[in-house]
């Protein structure tokens, strides 16, 4: 049986850009969605950050991509129709969805509001629905999910600075919670400042933490220090400043998806402290376990979050002012975008303009 067509397997029309091969060069396509089911929400895409996942993925650079391929997980928008069963949000509500749309919804993480690690977890792109059809992301003029998988955004966050925080943000604030480091007077440290690191940087200030920036790069010390309002800025390269900062962090948070040695990040930390991976290098890394064992010291890791903590990270932000900086680009540039991303050119998330500049590049 012929495969029925990207844009007639749905009903509702749709209009994006995708990946059709690992070139990662994306371009304008007609796809279709789902009807708004009973419990679901259909909104309007107005904003769509690039994470350096899409970029991954796009390339297929972890090996299991399909294509064509819509990439986009940090999706902001307006409500334009719920299903008879919502009453989460209504028509004329700004949400956002991220990186998930399902989950089994009857296993222990599920149980725990903790949907990001059930084994069934459905990402929002290069996935399989339930229906058994295939997912599309954000880099798209209209989106519909599941309402449990809705984000409603307060009226004080602003869509365009407030969608990298349905990742970036969830992925830093997770961890900060569940090991203990959103606390007054911790000292926390976090590596890289980039996309996750900056906004790493916001809520362990917001939770009142002692923050410094680890960083190879000293041209980035000011910035992280008068910019961010972090309290101090180690070079991770200077063995000197290392040495001075020895045993001084309750815990690290690690953005940094390249390779990189843990051995002087593990030094920096008191006993008991934990550093936590949250960047993904595509190659394993050397864990000395000496100072593990010396310290009781733990490396850990940590994905995205729950829903239930999803929002609360974006209500959490709302209050604190937090958002990421960004800069907003036009539909058409994304593959320039793509190209700076991919040399960490960028200050610190790009944010796709959908709602102004996506419907001009239809063919």
């Amino acid at each position: 049986m012929a495969k029925v067509p990207p844009e007639e397997e749905h009903p509702v029309k749709a209009f994006g850009w995708a990946a059709r091969d690992q070139s990662g060069h994306l371009s304008p396509f007609n796809f279709s969605r789902r009807e708004t089911g009973d419990e679901d929400v259909r909104f309007k895409v107005l904003y769509c950050g690039i994470c350096h996942s899409d970029l991954h993925f796009i390339k297929n650079d972890w090996g299991f991509s399909f294509y064509p391929l819509v990439p986009g997980h940090e999706i902001v928008g307006e409500v334009t129709e719920v299903g008879s069963k919502v009453n989460k949000v209504k028509v004329g509500d700004k949400v956002g969805v991220g990186c998930m749309v399902g989950a089994c919804h009857s296993c222990e993480s599920c149980k725990n509001d903790l949907e990001n690690y059930c084994p069934k977890m459905i990402l929002t792109y290069n996935s399989i629905y339930h229906d058994g059809t295939f997912n599309y992301g954000g880099y798209s003029d209209t989106m519909v999910a599941n309402e449990h998988y809705i984000v409603h955004f307060p009226e004080n966050m602003p869509l365009d600075s407030g969608a990298p925080l349905l990742c970036a943000g969830i992925t830093v604030y997770s961890p900060l919670k569940h090991f203990g480091l959103a606390q007054h007077g911790k000292h926390i440290g976090v590596v890289g400042l980039g996309g996750l690191g900056h906004v790493a940087v916001k809520f362990a200030k917001a939770f009142g933490a002692k923050v410094t920036v680890i960083s190879t790069s000293p041209s980035k010390k000011d910035e992280a220090l008068e910019h961010l309002g972090a309290d101090s800025f180690l070079v991770s390269r200077d063995p000197d400043q290392i040495q001075a900062a020895m045993n001084t962090m309750d815990g690290i948070i690690d953005t940094v998806s390249a390779v990189h040695p843990i051995l002087p990040l593990l030094g920096l930390l008191k006993s008991h402290g934990t550093l936590v991976m949250v960047g993904a290098p595509d190659k394993p890394l050397e864990l000395p376990v000496f100072p593990l064992i010396s310290g009781r010291k733990m490396v850990a890791g940590s994905s995205i979050g729950g829903m239930k903590e999803t929002q609360e990270m974006i209500d959490f932000a709302a209050k604190h002012g937090i958002t990421a900086d960004i800069e907003v680009v036009s539909m058409d540039y994304v593959n320039t975008a793509m190209e700076f991303l991919a040399k960490n050119d960028v200050r610190y998330r790009f944010v796709i303009d959908i709602g102004n500049t996506l419907a001009a590049t239809k063919p």
